[in-house]
């Protein structure tokens, strides 16, 4: 099993302090949904979390196993096992989509892999997404739909077999069968190894990937964890009862 461990976590963008205090554990099999209005600090915690330069971390740790990954750049902390599944995937003109596999998945490891056995291993895991071939040779995320970007955000966490998985609002922008898609393929996953924290505002999306926990974050704070019923009563009752809390 492995865990994830954010303490007393303080993160401010230039001068505004954003999260005021985040403290959170994830361990291998358990996903964990993160709520809040907007603007309250639930992709800033994805994104510290990720090591994204922009997020200034003024106070606090963060955790794989014990040992913190404060030290560590964006790609260190991926190799170490961490995948962030944006909202909005970055386009690399010039970059095909093959040439972008092919490099990450050889940086994940310590003896470099043919491209045969890439491809191989390419086709295996898009079967299940739907994900058009052709695809591979377009350059990353130029000119896709929203749900190609989500499936090829997907594609690339399968390729990588993370340990812990930040998934930022993949559901946004999806029409039924792109969600439909996306959801069946989180939910095969081997949690026995795997921990998630998904970001998102909708209950018909965690319907679909049911968390074992839940999060309410208002203005920087986690103001109410529990269970999957907090999504039921959000989804029902919005989120004034939360703010009663503070």
């Amino acid at each position: 099993m492995h865990i994830i461990e954010i303490k007393n976590l303080h993160v401010k963008i230039e001068d505004k302090e954003i999260l005021k205090g985040i403290d959170l554990i994830v361990k291998s099999g358990e996903i964990h949904a993160l709520m809040g209005p907007n603007g309250n600090g639930k992709s800033t915690l994805l994104m510290a979390i990720m090591g994204h330069p922009k997020y200034e971390i003024t106070k606090g740790d963060i955790l794989i196993d014990n040992k913190s990954i404060l030290d560590l750049s964006v790609d260190q902390r991926s190799k170490a096992g961490i995948f962030l599944a944006m909202q909005n995937p970055q386009t690399i003109p010039g970059v095909s989509n093959l040439e972008y596999l092919k490099y990450v998945v050889n940086a994940h490891n310590d003896e470099k892999q043919k491209l045969k056995d890439i491809m191989t291993d390419i086709r295996l895991k898009a079967k299940d997404l739907d994900f058009d071939l052709s695809m591979l040779k377009r350059f990353v995320n130029d000119g896709f739909s929203g749900g190609e970007k989500k499936k090829n955000e997907i594609l690339q966490m399968k390729m990588l077999n993370p340990l812990f998985c930040l998934i930022d609002e993949i559901d946004s922008g999806l029409d039924v069968d792109a969600l439909e898609v996306v959801s069946n393929n989180l939910n095969t996953l081997d949690f026995s190894k795997l921990g998630m924290i998904i970001v998102s505002h909708y209950d018909r999306f965690f319907k679909k990937v049911k968390p074992t926990h839940a999060h309410v974050i208002i203005d920087g704070k986690i103001i109410k964890s529990g269970g999957s019923e907090i999504v039921d009563k959000i989804n029902s009752q919005g989120y004034n009862w939360v703010k009663e809390l503070i």
